[in-house]
């Protein structure tokens, strides 16, 4: 009987092509619209994580000038800058630490031969590149040894090849900064941009003294990165980072930090939180227009049920019973549901390739978001289906019969 009721279901849709047709678009559209703004959310989410990701893992930013009880930062230059001796005293007195870098950074023209570019030069450790998830594609890293005898030596990512060195090899040769001669030592592997367009390529890494000393006049530095060994601990490090400064500065207890500790995986957290509200919000959205679709199939199946009275009543009439009608109007509403279900997910994940395609935007295509739709749309002929289905079971055979 449940084969027979399957077939006479896809009969009738196959009879009245143009109205299944039509009855079906609302749930392709719907199904389509779901897959599609779900795979538009995770992609928001992929591209937050390798926002923070390209930074570097699991890292901590100090940077000075902390902020008040009620908020405000502090004014710059006020209270103690931080120090290359603050990093070394958080490298040896922290436990769960990777790696500690300190830097200073500023603007400045580089010049090779008749070629010049204006980028952001950075002083900082040898370690950076661990951090910020570097590789050395040509020549190698400056050295501690660099570092303590203030070389002037520089390691420089690919888009400063491209633009000051455009014959090719550049280790070995002399770029000039701020008019001071630096060797090229080493040459980064190719990063790209990240993921809110910043060329992580354009970069110049040279030994944090001789920034400090030789270039800047300055004992203090901007900033300093920590990564901890993993999410576990980061919190721990984080607290235990801010005692050991504030010990270092000599910060009442009551007085405000002069200070600020970044926490990335915080913020990282917080960053996705925001982006589920957004996909969810998305997917409410388009789910609407999947209510639309079952209100369509209730719609329809009223009309079929209206046009198909005499048949029921001769169906009644020759030993149908109650169940029999009920499952034959339920069936049909469910072959809508799973036919509307699979041409709705070839839609979303063609939609979503196209936005990631033709937008540029990063689009995620979730198993999880197209199994749940899928559903969704069954589910959805099911309810609007029992209606329709339940009013032709209940028909009187011979008023069915005499109907015309």
């Amino acid at each position: 009987m449940f084969s027979e009721c399957v077939k006479m279901a896809l009969d009738g849709m196959i009879t009245n092509k143009l109205r299944t047709f039509l009855t079906l678009l609302g749930i392709i559209i719907g199904v389509g619209a779901v897959i599609a703004m779900v795979s538009l959310g995770f992609g928001v989410k992929e591209q937050i994580k390798d926002n923070i990701s390209s930074l570097g893992s699991n890292l901590l930013i100090i940077q000075p000038g902390g902020r008040t009880s009620s908020g405000a930062r502090l004014a710059s230059g006020s209270g103690v800058r931080l120090t290359a001796e603050d990093a070394a005293a958080i490298e040896k007195n922290i436990d769960g630490i990777v790696y500690v870098a300190p830097s200073v950074q500023s603007s400045y023209q580089l010049v090779a031969g008749n070629q010049n570019w204006t980028t952001r030069v950075e002083g900082t450790t040898p370690n950076i590149i661990d951090i910020r998830n570097f590789k050395v594609a040509q020549g190698n890293m400056f050295s501690e040894k660099d570092l303590s005898s203030r070389t002037r030596v520089a390691v420089i990512g690919q888009t400063i090849v491209d633009n000051l060195f455009p014959e090719g090899d550049p280790i070995g040769k002399v770029m000039r900064i701020k008019k001071a001669p630096f060797k090229i030592v080493g040459v980064l592997s190719v990063k790209g941009q990240s993921a809110n367009g910043q060329d992580q390529d354009d970069v110049v890494y040279i030994p944090l003294t001789t920034a400090q000393q030789r270039m800047m006049g300055i004992t203090y530095v901007n900033s300093i990165t920590v990564q901890a060994q993993n999410e576990n601990v980061i919190n721990d490090v984080q607290a235990d980072i801010e005692t050991l400064l504030r010990q270092r500065h000599k910060i009442k207890a009551n007085d405000d930090d002069d200070f600020n500790v970044r926490n990335l995986a915080a913020l990282m957290d917080t960053m996705m939180e925001t982006a589920n509200t957004i996909t969810t919000l998305l997917g409410c959205i388009a789910a609407i227009s999947l209510l639309v679709g079952g209100i369509g199939i209730m719609n329809i199946m009223l009309v079929s049920v209206t046009e198909r009275t005499r048949e029921i009543g001769i169906r009644k009439a020759v030993g149908a019973t109650y169940n029999n009608i009920l499952l034959q109007f339920l069936i049909e509403a469910m072959v809508i549901g799973v036919v509307g279900g699979i041409l709705g997910t070839v839609l979303g994940v063609g939609a979503s390739y196209a936005i990631s395609y033709f937008a540029g935007w990063k689009t995620v295509v979730s198993v999880l978001a197209i199994v749940v739709a899928v559903v969704f749309s069954i589910c959805i002929g099911l309810f609007f289906g029992i209606y329709p289905a339940r009013k032709a079971a209940l028909l009187d055979p011979i008023d069915a019969l005499r109907y015309e």
